[in-house]
């Protein structure tokens, strides 16, 4: 049984806790636009940085997507 990656669910998860992609940006220390391309499916998000991020907007990593 393999597991894929599926749609990032940054949005959803920044909209519970009440962040913007801006501000995510500023606290992760990457461009509005990178966090714009994870959040829309363009680029999908190393480990450690999968990892940050799912510090700041508390919740799990495998909580960023959904996985098929």
């Amino acid at each position: 049984m393999s597991v894929t990656v599926g749609r990032c669910l940054l949005k959803d998860r920044l909209k519970e806790a009440k962040l913007t992609q801006v501000e995510l940006a500023l606290r992760t220390g990457k461009s509005k636009q990178r966090i714009s391309d994870y959040a829309n499916n363009h680029v999908q998000m190393s480990l450690a940085t999968c990892r940050e991020i799912a510090q700041i907007v508390g919740c799990k990593m495998d909580d960023l997507y959904e996985w098929l």
